[in-house]
């Protein structure tokens, strides 16, 4: 059964002896992304492990005097809700500086990385995996990531099967940790470091920074341990697929210089 800790509303004194195992951190854009996260706590309600979590929910993007009337529902589902307006900050991408916001918030080192529009289908494999790897020693860690909410059509299915041809090569080919927003853990302190020194500004980022700095990198392709993210931005067309595969050779090949 999950085992939230909302140590953000609970006085120090009485914090002590309620310290979560992991954090996991969500970026929540408010504009659209509120009925997925529901979706998302929805799987996380399944988690059936030992370890106690602190779910972070980072909603932004809406204005000043207009927070959404759905925070306080999130919070009564047992997320811990930080609101800010706007997160934006130059040089780097919405998505890392919300995830940089919501570590800085979280009270220990092990810190779960999801996107609000993904769906968990086995969350205490995955919990569980990410815990222990971390407390083994790694700097981050990463599973298979699938898709959920597909348009039909053949062009889309060759589009993610290159895409995940591409994930492949890169990290059994050339040792690329291949990292995505959707779907990792990392150790919090140095994620911080290396985000604050501008070494992070992009999830693309996130593997290659810290294999550079000597962290270690676990990686786990189990099926009970996989992600889905979403599909639904993908669109079908013979069109989009052949501008869609230049431009994921140049990504590649920048990806293997860097």
């Amino acid at each position: 059964m999950l085992r939230v800790v909302r140590n953000a509303v609970s006085p120090a004194d009485e914090r002590s002896t309620s310290y979560p195992d992991a954090s996991i951190v969500v970026p929540v854009n408010a504009q659209g992304d509120i009925p997925a996260a529901v979706e998302l706590l929805s799987d996380l309600g399944r988690y059936d492990g030992p370890h106690r979590l602190d779910i972070i929910l980072v909603v932004n993007n809406y204005p000043d005097d207009q927070p959404p009337r759905e925070i306080d529902d999130l919070r009564r589902v047992g997320a811990r809700v930080i609101a800010v307006p706007s997160i934006r900050q130059s040089g780097y991408s919405v998505g890392i500086t919300a995830r940089a916001h919501g570590l800085r918030a979280a009270d220990v080192e092990a810190s779960i990385l999801f996107d609000a529009d993904c769906r968990v289908p086995h969350p205490t494999p995955l919990v569980n995996w990410y815990v222990s790897v971390l407390a083994g020693g790694a700097a981050a860690a990463y599973t298979g990531v699938g898709h959920h909410e597909l348009p039909s059509g053949v062009t889309v299915r060759l589009r993610v099967f290159i895409h995940h041809a591409g994930r492949w090569a890169k990290r059994v080919l050339f040792g690329i940790p291949t990292i995505r927003g959707s779907n990792y853990a990392v150790m919090r302190t140095q994620f911080l470091e290396l985000f604050d020194r501008g070494l992070i500004v992009h999830d693309m980022n996130v593997g290659p920074a810290i294999k550079s700095s000597g962290g270690r990198i676990e990686y786990s392709g189990a099926a009970d341990m996989r992600v889905l993210t979403s599909g639904r931005f993908l669109r079908p067309g013979w069109m989009r697929l052949l501008r869609y595969i230049p431009k994921r050779i140049a990504y590649n090949v920048r990806m293997r210089r860097g």
